[in-house]
């Protein structure tokens, strides 16, 4: 395995293929996301394990999406059952993956369990739920800093992680060395993925901004109001199909 060093610029490629590959394979990608945010979803509403056990299958399930990415640029049709291709390659790559999902686990709980010091935990449960705060919420003591703290600490977690689970799968690389040579490539190509990240940034401003010109021609807050859950994650299964395309370029087979 070779960590290969991209120039800035190619983070607007990833972009782009990202883009261009779910436009290829659209109700299958689309499809595939929408399952992968459901289970996501079933399993945090679990009692009492729900949100540990949805955190744990969650590199798994993002492998998945990327299996099917690649599925989808070799020009076949991304099945269904891609989404559990972690769990396809025998015992030992399926523990590989719980392993690297506890450890993804443990993280960000300790991340949330951080910020929770600076406002009672109230961001780190909606950050959790899935929910969105309130005025009230926002402008409660701490809530701000938890915020910040939070986002601030979780930016090394996604670094650790962001190409662990395709290390694991396609690479064989252990859970702790993949976190390793994940954080080495995000580091060493920080120039495209810093491009990449304000480059999806634009694209989620732009779309925000067409979105509510949508809504006030066609009736105001109202019409914004029914089209924005199913349009946000559209948009979300966008950016999960460019994932595979960092990973791709940042690695190779060769020593």
């Amino acid at each position: 395995m070779k960590l290969n060093i991209v120039p800035p610029r190619q983070g607007l490629l990833w972009v782009r293929m990202g883009l261009s590959t779910f436009w290829r394979q659209p109700l299958a990608m689309a499809g595939l996301f929408f399952m992968y945010m459901a289970s996501v979803t079933v399993l945090s509403l679990v009692p009492v394990l729900g949100i540990g056990l949805s955190l744990v299958l969650l590199p798994a399930a993002t492998l998945g999406l990327m299996a099917a990415t690649r599925e989808a640029d070799q020009g076949r049709f991304p099945m269904p059952l891609m989404l559990i291709s972690a769990f396809r390659q025998g015992s030992g790559n399926t523990r590989a993956m719980l392993v690297l999902g506890a450890m993804y686990a443990v993280a960000l709980l300790s991340v949330m369990g951080f910020s929770a010091l600076f406002d009672d935990g109230q961001f780190a449960r909606l950050y959790l739920g899935g929910g969105l705060p309130s005025e009230a919420e926002v402008n409660a003591d701490g809530f701000m800093t938890a915020l910040w703290v939070g986002m601030g600490l979780y930016i090394p977690v996604v670094m650790l992680f962001w190409h662990a689970p395709a290390l694991v799968h396609w690479h064989k690389v252990s859970p702790i060395k993949s976190l390793f040579f994940s954080v080495t490539a995000c580091w060493r190509n920080k120039g495209a993925m810093l491009v990449y990240a304000a480059a999806w940034m634009a694209c989620f401003l732009f779309f925000g901004m067409g979105l509510a010109l949508v809504g006030a021609l066609l009736g105001g807050t109202g019409v914004i109001s029914v089209i924005m859950l199913p349009a946000v994650l559209l948009m979300a299964a966008m950016f999960f199909t460019s994932f595979y395309f960092t990973f791709r370029d940042s690695f190779s087979d060769e020593s």
